[in-house]
């Protein structure tokens, strides 16, 4: 079963060679497409040399928002399954070969399980899960692998999405009915965000996805859980990244630019971006 991991980046200069050397170890048979979405440092040159020393590796440039630029490599991949992470992480050493074992016992998505590390009180935050029949959409596709067939059905990302473009995936697909399977040993090591700024930029964003979410599939309020939500460390920064994260939804209700959007989602449309991936 060939594994193609696709990776949007984007300014990863720090990080890249480190994400790089964690999967060229990984159990093959396997392929890497990097897809640059613009990077204004070094990103590219470092990934070259990668390319020039595997044959397995591959690197194209679409700039755009990660739902327009993650679809490109995707087409520009072969595998079976698709597997993504991000730009800044560390895939385990059995990151692969635990996903494949999921998909030969018949999965038809993988999620696995993220470890942050970095500030240890930025590593304990917990995520805000969304649950969608039964299932948790949520998971974040720095650690998340599909079938290539069901993304093809689905139509890929939405590239509308700024942010949480992997939850209306996740949502999609279990609307199509299929199921997610979590597989806590394949491990990906999320880095925290290094500094005040980007934490808190990063938890505005959040919010605006989870508003863009609303938006498209209407109120989901009721796909929480408060009582896991309640069970939460609620410490200063949980706290404040809350807050944060409702300025970023509630600023973007009130984004005029966008409300037009609403109403362009169409099956037409759907089937338009399926064919894509066929």
């Amino acid at each position: 079963m060939l594994i193609s991991v696709v990776l949007n980046v984007k300014n990863e200069e720090r990080y890249i060679a480190d994400l790089l050397d964690s999967i060229v170890v990984q159990e093959g048979p396997l392929e890497i497409i990097v897809v640059d979405a613009g990077s204004e440092d070094n990103t590219r040159d470092i990934v070259q040399k990668y390319v020039d020393r595997y044959s397995f590796i591959h690197i194209f440039t679409m700039p755009g928002r990660r739902g327009k630029s993650t679809n490109y490599g995707i087409a520009k991949s072969t595998g079976e399954v698709i597997a993504f992470t991000g730009g800044d992480d560390l895939a385990n050493p059995n990151w692969l070969r635990e996903l494949r074992k999921s998909f030969q016992s018949g999965a038809d998505i993988v999620a696995g399980r993220s470890i942050m590390i970095g500030l240890r009180a930025w590593e304990e935050l917990d995520r805000v899960e969304l649950r969608h029949k039964g299932f948790d959409v949520s998971y974040p596709s720095a650690n998340e692998a599909f079938r290539r067939e069901i993304i093809g059905e689905i139509g890929g990302f939405d590239d509308w999405f700024i942010t949480a473009e992997d939850i209306d995936l996740n949502y999609r697909a279990v609307d199509a009915g299929y199921k997610i399977t979590y597989n806590p040993n394949a491990i990906i090591y999320r880095r925290t965000k290094s500094t005040v700024y980007e934490f808190y930029r990063q938890a505005f964003w959040n919010g605006v996805g989870r508003k863009q979410l609303t938006m498209k599939h209407g109120n989901l309020w009721n796909k929480y859980d408060p009582l896991k939500m309640l069970q939460q460390k609620m410490g200063f920064w949980s706290l404040t990244r809350l807050i944060v994260a409702i300025l970023g939804y509630m600023g973007f209700k009130l984004a005029k630019d966008y409300r037009a959007e609403r109403g362009r989602y169409s099956t037409h449309e759907s089937d338009l971006m399926g064919k894509h991936f066929n």
